[in-house]
């Protein structure tokens, strides 16, 4: 009776109104769950009796068994997209909150935000006279999903008003944060941003537009600005435009980072006495592009310095244009500027042109650039100024610690770095399969599906992810993208055959620190092997490319604390053995220090990354 029950009210919601919701039941009891059928699929294509990886089947869908049965019949009839939000909080998805709603909160108190994020603060402490605003752990949520804020015409006209960002956005994924006419027209007071969206991924529109625009006396500090990176924009568009005695400080921007750009428009322009520092900005980046576009044009009296800007940077642009431009008394310094032999470039145009009694110094200076228009007076200092192309010498220090490592360190008793294997991307979740065959798996149609919008972050990413899915397969490769566990399964046992296990470090203890090689455990009795690893892509759903890796070596080791000797984890590593096909700037090259098919290379599984092999 209850299985007729449970059919018959599967059958009326597939009749009535998409959503309704039969009464609650335990999904684990319920064998229409997406979990409940995978784990049957799990054992017709699987021979072997090892336990089932816990790690991989919470990764199911948490859909009942009606609302696979309704969401896959709106995906089939392309209705999907017009019930997003239930669908995308019903399956633990990644996608858009609804837009901010407007608010003209003002307060005449200090105030402390403490763990918000999503919110409007358009027209918040407009011409508030002294005190202060913090912001702690401000849409710091631990992977928040998509999270957006607003700060519209915020402490516009007030006076020595502060406001403290202190791990503003941290750990955040596709935020979007908006300052506008952000302390336009303040005088004094103190703006200081700390740790702010470190780390993030896709940390895209992060945008300061006219922020601190004929501001007179006041100071901004961005220390720790998204440290650790993953891809994404900053814009910083008029940004303390005709300022007067401004101080601006930008510490450990970008530091470490993955393909950033940042755009500074009219930065400081018109600005009398401005005050500008860049110190340790976007050093050890990976492919950093910055540009400078009438930064400090028509200024009087500016001081800017660079110290320590984009050292050992791998590739990379920055262009300065029409920088300091008319300007009066400008005195700029570029110290241990772009210190790297990698293939970087930069361009000054129009740098000082028609200024007056300015300054420019260049210390440490080198790599591939080019002046054009460069001041014809003033007084240019160019110490161990380099313009030469590219010499092949490769920077290691920006590859983390640990990252890649040789196989004879896999031995117990071994000290070694361990790196950041944490996961930093959103919590999301497979899709059953019947509702996977049914959407598309183009950049629009995807889009359309989830409601990404147009040159969005999110809409950058699903292009991204979608493009290296198409990717033609290396030579040798065999690939696969995949969004649902039973594909995942068909993948690994068509590659390696029914009998196979999957592997992943077991936790994130020893994370960033060193750790202590205890018992190893060579998979298959350490013979080389080939394996089937499988890495998250960012995606609105939980997306997986998965690859063959042929001619490695797999292994299990007991990972201690190196003081007390106490097992804290349980790390899985492959090692390539041939890696003759790799090209020769692959970070494992310049952490180690060699090159193609010269030496193997062994790393560690990272959370939530997986690896199959041949069950033992």
């Amino acid at each position: 009776m209850k299985f007729m029950s449970m059919i018959n009210c599967i059958f009326l919601l597939l009749l009535l109104s998409p959503l309704t919701v039969c009464s609650a039941r335990d999904k684990n009891q319920n064998p229409f769950t997406p979990e409940a059928f995978l784990i049957r699929y799990w054992d017709n294509k699987i021979t072997n009796n090892s336990p089932k990886p816990r790690f991989l089947l919470s990764k199911a869908s948490p859909l009942t068994a009606a609302e696979t049965a309704i969401f896959a019949k709106l995906a089939a009839n392309n209705t999907l997209s017009a019930h997003l939000p239930r669908f995308c909080s019903a399956a633990r998805l990644l996608c858009y909150s609804k837009p901010l709603s407007f608010s003209a909160e003002r307060t005449s108190r200090d105030a402390k935000f403490a763990v918000y994020n999503n919110r409007n603060f358009s027209d918040y402490g407009t011409s508030r006279l002294g005190g202060l605003h913090s912001f702690k752990n401000y849409s710091d949520n631990q992977r928040e999903n998509v999270p957006q804020n607003d700060f519209r015409q915020y402490s516009k006209a007030s006076t020595n008003h502060s406001e403290d960002f202190i791990s503003y956005g941290s750990f955040g994924n596709v935020i979007t944060d908006t300052f506008h006419s952000y302390g336009s027209g303040a005088t004094a007071g103190i703006s200081s941003y700390k740790n702010y969206a470190e780390p993030v991924n896709g940390s895209d529109d992060l945008e300061f537009a006219s922020y601190s625009g004929d501001a007179r006396k006041r100071t901004q500090s961005f220390a720790g600005y998204t440290e650790n990176g993953n891809g994404g924009e900053q814009s910083f568009a008029g940004y303390g435009k005709r300022g007067n005695e401004t101080e601006n400080s930008f510490q450990n921007y970008g530091t470490s980072s993955n393909p950033t750009l940042t755009g500074f428009t009219s930065y400081g322009e018109d600005g009398v006495r401005v005050n500008d520092t860049f110190k340790n900005y976007a050093n050890h980046g990976n492919n950093p592009t910055n540009t400078f576009e009438s930064y400090g044009n028509g200024g009087d009296g500016a001081v800017d310095r660079f110290d320590t800007y984009r050292v050992e940077s791998n590739g990379g642009s920055d262009s300065f244009q029409n920088y300091g431009k008319g300007s009066n008394g400008a005195d700029v310094g570029f110290t241990g500027y772009d210190k790297s032999d990698n293939s970087n470039s930069d361009k000054f145009i129009g740098y000082g042109k028609g200024g007056e009694k300015q300054r420019f110094g260049f210390s440490g200076y080198r790599i591939n650039s080019s002046f054009a228009e460069y001041a014809k007076q003033g007084v240019k200092t160019f110490a161990s100024y380099k313009n030469e192309s590219f010499s092949g010498v490769m920077v290691k220090k920006w590859v983390e610690e640990g990252k890649f490592f040789r196989e004879f360190m896999l031995k117990e008793g071994t000290v070694m770095a361990m790196p950041d294997i944490r996961d930093k991307m959103p919590e999301r979740s497979f899709l059953p399969r019947v509702i996977l065959s049914k959407l598309p798996f183009t950049v629009n149609g995807v889009n359309r599906v989830f409601g990404v919008g147009v040159g969005s972050s999110l809409a950058k990413i699903v292009m991204d992810s979608v493009s290296e899915c198409e990717r033609a397969p290396s030579q040798g490769e065999t690939k696969r993208c995949v969004g649902s566990i039973e594909d995942m399964v068909d993948f690994a046992t068509g590659v390696l055959g029914s009998n196979v296990v999957v592997r992943t470090t077991e936790n994130v203890k020893g994370s960033k620190g060193n750790v202590m090689v205890g018992r190893v455990n060579g998979i298959n009795g350490g013979r080389v092997t080939e394996s089937v690893s499988c890495h998250q892509s960012l995606f609105p759903y939980l997306l997986y490319y998965c690859h063959s890796v042929p001619k490695v070596r797999v292994y299990e080791a007991d990972l201690l604390d190196p003081k007390s000797k106490a097992k804290i984890n349980r790390g899985v590593a492959i090692c390539h053995l041939d890696t003759s096909a790799w090209s020769p700037s692959h970070d494992a090259f310049l952490a180690l220090g060699s090159g193609p098919g010269q030496i193997e290379v062994c790393h560690w599984i990272f959370e939530n990354d997986m690896t199959w092999t041949i069950g033992d």
